[in-house]
C-alpha cells in the first residue's frame, strides 16, 4: 500500500510546486508576450483613411484629373472600399506606385490595398507575401504599332523593337512569345509607363506592349492617335486583381465581397439609380444584398447596409465598367470576358446568402 501511494504524494506535491512557480511567474511572463497585431480594419477606423495603391496615371483605371481628383475602374473599387469600412467615398488617400515599387509599398503597409491592374500570377500569389481577392478585369497583353509601318500580325514583328513597362509580366510574355515563335527582338524598358509611351511616340520603339486595355488607353496620349493600330492578337492571359497583404483573413474577406456585392448588384439589376426602391424588392438574394434580410455584415465587422452604402456611392460593376472602360468613356471598350456569367463573360460572383 505504501509503494502504491509514494508516487501518489511524491506528484502531488510535485505539481503543487509547478503551480506555484507558474501563479508566480506568469505575470512577469505576459509582460514580455507580444500583444497581438491590430488589424488593418481598426487600423483603418482609427485613421479614418483608406490608403489604396494606383497606378501612376492610367486612363479607364487610375488617373487623377486637372483638379487631382482619381477616376478609373480601380480608383472606383478603392472608394468602394472606403465606403463599406468608413462609410465615406472621400476618406481615402490615393498613393500613386510604379510597377516596380508596388508590392513593396503594399507588403511594407504604406498601402492598405493595392488596385494597379495588377496581374494575378502563381508566383506572386505565394512568394511575394500578397493575397488577390479576385479578378476585377480579365486582359490579354497585346501590341500598339504606326499604321506606315505596314504591320498587320505580332508575328511580322520578327527582329522589332518594343517598348515596355518594367518590372510587370509583359517582358516575360514577350520572351516566351518570341522565343516560342523562334523571333528576334529587341527590348527597352521604362519604370514609368509614360515614358515607354514616349519613347514609342518618339520613334524609339517598333511597337509598343502592355495590356490591350492600356494600349486603348494610352493610344489617347499619343501626337496623333489615328496613326497607330492595336493589333489584334492577344499574347497572354492577365487576370487583373486588387490584392492585400497575406496574415489578415478578415481584411482580404472584406475587399472580396466588396467586389462580390457590386458583381452581385449588377446581376440582380440593383444600381445607384434604383437601389431606394430595391429594398422593397421580394427577391430574398437582393434583400440579403442590401441588409434587409440577415445580418451579413457581422462577420466582416461592418454594418449590415455596406453593400447598400457601396451600391449607392459608386455603383455596380456594371455601372462602374461603362462610365471608365466602355460606352460612356473616352475608351469605348466592349465588356467582352467582362461581361457577367450570364452573358457569356468571366465576371461572376458567389452568392450572398
Amino acid at each position: 500500500m505504501n509503494f502504491l501511494k509514494w508516487p501518489t504524494i511524491e506528484f502531488s506535491k510535485a505539481g503543487l510546486l509547478f503551480t506555484i512557480v507558474t501563479f508566480l511567474l506568469f505575470p512577469a511572463l505576459s509582460n514580455v508576450m507580444p500583444a497581438k497585431a491590430e488589424g488593418t480594419l481598426e487600423l483603418i477606423k482609427k485613421r479614418n483613411v483608406l490608403t489604396c495603391g494606383v497606378t501612376q496615371g492610367l486612363p479607364g483605371f487610375s488617373a487623377p484629373d486637372d483638379k487631382g481628383r482619381w477616376h478609373g475602374i480601380d480608383a472606383d473599387f478603392c472608394r468602394a472600399v472606403a465606403v463599406a469600412v468608413l462609410g465615406d467615398a472621400d476618406a481615402i488617400k490615393f498613393v500613386p506606385l510604379s510597377a516596380k515599387v508596388r508590392f513593396t509599398a503594399l507588403q511594407s503597409g504604406e498601402i492598405d490595398l493595392l488596385a494597379r491592374n495588377t496581374t494575378w500570377t502563381m508566383h506572386r500569389d505565394t512568394a511575394l507575401g500578397i493575397q488577390f481577392i479576385g479578378a476585377n478585369y480579365y486582359d490579354g497583353q497585346g501590341f500598339i504599332v504606326k499604321k506606315d509601318i505596314g504591320v498587320t500580325s505580332v508575328r511580322e514583328l520578327d527582329g522589332a523593337s518594343i517598348c515596355a513597362n518594367a518590372g510587370t509580366t509583359t517582358e516575360l510574355n514577350v520572351a516566351d512569345y518570341f522565343r516560342s515563335n523562334g523571333m528576334e527582338y529587341d527590348i527597352s524598358s521604362f519604370e514609368k509607363s509614360e515614358e515607354a509611351v514616349a519613347a514609342y511616340d518618339a520613334g524609339r520603339c517598333d511597337a509598343y506592349t502592355t495590356d490591350q486595355s492600356g494600349l486603348y488607353a494610352q493610344r489617347q496620349r499619343l501626337v496623333d492617335p489615328d496613326a497607330h493600330i492595336v493589333l489584334n492578337e492577344v499574347i497572354s492571359k492577365e487576370p487583373l486583381s486588387p490584392a492585400v497583404r497575406q496574415g489578415d483573413d478578415v481584411w482580404a474577406d472584406i475587399v472580396r465581397w466588396v467586389h462580390y456585392a457590386m458583381l452581385n448588384a449588377e446581376e440582380l439589376g440593383v444600381n445607384s439609380q434604383n437601389i431606394d426602391s430595391m429594398k422593397a424588392s421580394p427577391n430574398p438574394s437582393i434583400r440579403r444584398l442590401l441588409g434587409v434580410e440577415g445580418s451579413f455584415g457581422e462577420s466582416l465587422g461592418l454594418d449590415n447596409d455596406w453593400a447598400t452604402r457601396v451600391i449607392l456611392k459608386v455603383g455596380n460593376y456594371g455601372e462602374s465598367f461603362d462610365r471608365n472602360l466602355g460606352a460612356g468613356s473616352e475608351l469605348k471598350i466592349e465588356r467582352g470576358l467582362n461581361a457577367l456569367w450570364t452573358q457569356g463573360g468571366l465576371q461572376f460572383a458567389p452568392p450572398i446568402r
